[in-house]
């Protein structure tokens, strides 16, 4: 994914696994395929180190762009060289689809530490035929406190109430997320809204309530760009990736406060490629992974939520207010979802290019 790739933490330590000592060998090997950057470290200190030495299986992490084109050459040729890899949504719900995954329906995953089912701990939808929820990052709304000296925005429909918050909004140039947006502030119950953006006259109404606000709009291209127009008061709100407003407000003191109002989150997945050699290795990781005290471990080194209800609890104190997850920030939350914009999304890019033309 490109947002962990400049994703940038206060993780101190890294933690090398691929040198493991000679008599790890009889325990086995798995290959993780992840991204890289801080996001990639924290997988590291979380997951491969602790797994290596509770295990004895060697853990080596392999990094890469993300998308299905490398996993769909390994697999159709037969050499597969990858035991798990980290799939964003759309990625694994094509490749299971397309015969790319092992199913992992039987996997036994680990209990909550209150005996809680993990059916019933993971958050609704991270747990999939072929794949095993990770992490959830979103879509939140940010501003600029400086911006904003007397009341401050407090819920996403604040974003389109010009008359009370004045100011320049920044959004991506893409039609995801700022649709969903546009119809709930419009009064779409958030329960609906896919059903209603799925209509023609959905993404018009959509649209007229855009109108609203696209004199005061800056548009942009790339995720590193709305921390940086917020910080040079281009934009007094913007949307963006909750990791970049943490790492620009946390890490780099910026005055910047995210809403997490009707944040759009997506999950992340483990996975294991079709042929893989070290199933039962792989299987073994994903669900060490699973463990709501090992994701709570890499929680309280990135903000991304743990896809566990019990591990966000878990997470250290100073970083469970930056989670998706956190219980009070995810209490009005909207999936991603990514089966619908497989479905709309040409359509609706193509009516969303001749309202940007106009």
């Amino acid at each position: 994914m490109s947002l962990k790739l400049l994703f940038s933490t206060c993780i101190l330590v890294t933690v090398v696994v691929a040198s493991a000592a000679p008599s790890l060998a009889e325990g086995g090997s798995v290959t993780v395929v992840s991204f890289g950057g801080s996001y990639g470290e924290s997988i590291k200190q979380a997951f491969l180190a602790p797994f290596q030495r509770e295990s004895s299986i060697k853990t080596n992490m392999v990094d890469y762009n993300g998308g299905l084109g490398e996993l769909s050459a390994q697999v159709e040729t037969g050499n597969v060289t990858w035991d798990v890899v980290d799939l964003e949504m759309q990625d694994l719900v094509r490749a299971c689809d397309d015969g790319l995954l092992e199913t992992l329906t039987k996997l036994r995953l680990p209990d909550a530490a209150d005996g809680t089912d993990p059916k019933a701990d993971f958050v609704e939808g991270t747990l999939q035929d072929c794949g095993v929820g990770n992490i959830i990052w979103s879509t939140v709304i940010a501003f600029n406190d400086d911006m904003f000296p007397g009341d401050k925005p407090s819920k996403m429909a604040d974003f389109f109430d010009l008359e009370r918050f004045p100011g320049k909004r920044g959004l991506m140039k893409k039609p995801q997320a700022v649709l969903e947006w546009a119809l709930i502030a419009d009064g779409v119950d958030a329960k609906d809204v896919y059903d209603v953006l799925a209509t023609p006259d959905g993404v018009e109404r959509a649209l007229s309530k855009l109108d609203t606000i696209r004199d005061h709009v800056v548009w942009w291209d790339a995720h590193a760009q709305a921390p940086q127009l917020l910080a040079d008061k281009e934009v007094a709100m913007t949307m963006a990736a909750n990791g970049r407003i943490y790492t620009a407000a946390a890490v780099g003191g910026k005055p910047f406060t995210t809403i997490w109002d009707r944040q759009i989150w997506a999950p992340e997945f483990w996975a294991i490629p079709k042929g893989a050699h070290n199933i039962d290795a792989a299987k073994k990781f994903i669900a060490f992974a699973a463990r709501p005290e090992q994701m709570a471990v890499q929680a309280s080194n990135i903000a991304y939520g743990p896809a566990r209800k019990s591990a966000a609890e878990l997470a250290d104190d100073k970083m469970r207010p930056y989670l998706p997850t956190e219980k009070s920030n995810f209490a009005t939350a909207i999936h991603n979802d990514v089966e619908f914009w497989a479905d709309h999304g040409d359509s609706i890019n193509e009516r969303f290019v001749v309202w940007l033309s106009k």
